[in-house]
């Protein structure tokens, strides 16, 4: 089958937007409403766990109790009321970095869109993130040709089950008219992973800071970054051949190798 389409994770595969978005923003957004409590790295890595933003503030107060200050009173009167706030808050601060700057996409994430671009490969976002957060990367992080490349998105708030169940990919191959047989999904977590192997797809993994130390197994390929010129890749799993870097035709051969297992 010939590779179709790529299908992009965005948060922490396109860009570090956990460790230089949404951490902090979440931090300044704690800060904004007085509660005494911050999230360290190390309690947000573990809180990437949860499928969402919103469902991760509801963890952290089911499963820490932390202290709530001035904010007692509104949390025990509509929890759900206080968590969309926050959430909001936290979107807000987000956007402020993203169009800031702050954000710049991984390596090789341009230099990949605008191959697959050129060789007619059609693209996809499919993200648990919102589109309140998803649309400040595409807008600020790409050059508008290519955001105007992305012929899909697949948001959170569009499916009653995020990632790692596949109904996100599901959606995004039934809206493209594609099997996943002619598709690559491009992640960054055990979690997305999950998701695409559940839907079906072959997947690279492009791993970072957050997500090294996660079991990736059934990823098809396990690299550093998507690379190019100047940025080496480091390959921890699977093959690229003599590719210095990941490419469309890297992407087509693990297509390929993922049919014949």
């Amino acid at each position: 089958m010939t590779l179709e389409a790529i299908l992009f994770d965005v948060d922490g595969t396109l860009a570090d937007t956990e460790g230089l978005g949404h951490h902090p923003a979440y931090n300044q957004a704690f800060d904004s409403l007085g509660v005494p409590f911050r999230w360290d790295r190390d309690l947000y890595r573990t809180l990437l766990k949860q499928p969402g933003g919103r469902e991760r503030i509801r963890h952290y107060l089911d499963a820490y109790a932390p202290e709530l200050g001035p904010e007692s009173a509104a949390v025990a009167r509509d929890p759900d009321q206080w968590i969309a706030k926050v959430h909001q808050l936290k979107s807000d601060f987000f956007r402020d970095r993203v169009a800031a700057g702050q954000i710049p996409l991984r390596a090789g994430v341009e230099r990949l869109i605008c191959e697959a671009r050129a060789a007619g490969i059609r693209l996809a976002i499919v993200s648990n993130a919102s589109r309140r957060t998803l649309d400040p990367v595409l807008e600020f992080s790409l050059r508008p040709e290519l955001r105007a490349a992305i012929e899909v998105i697949a948001s959170g708030e569009e499916v009653t089950h995020k990632k790692p169940h596949p109904m996100l990919y599901q959606l995004a191959l039934q809206r493209m008219g594609l099997t996943a047989a002619q598709c690559v999904a491009v992640e960054d977590s055990a979690m997305g992973l999950a998701a695409a192997k559940a839907a079906g797809l072959a997947a690279l993994v492009t791993i970072n800071e957050d997500t090294r130390d996660q079991n990736f197994a059934g990823a098809g390929l396990i690299v550093s970054s998507l690379g190019g010129p100047g940025d080496p890749v480091w390959v921890y799993r699977g093959d690229m051949g003599h590719a210095r870097w990941v490419t469309v035709k890297v992407l087509a051969g693990l297509l390929a190798s993922g049919q014949k297992t």
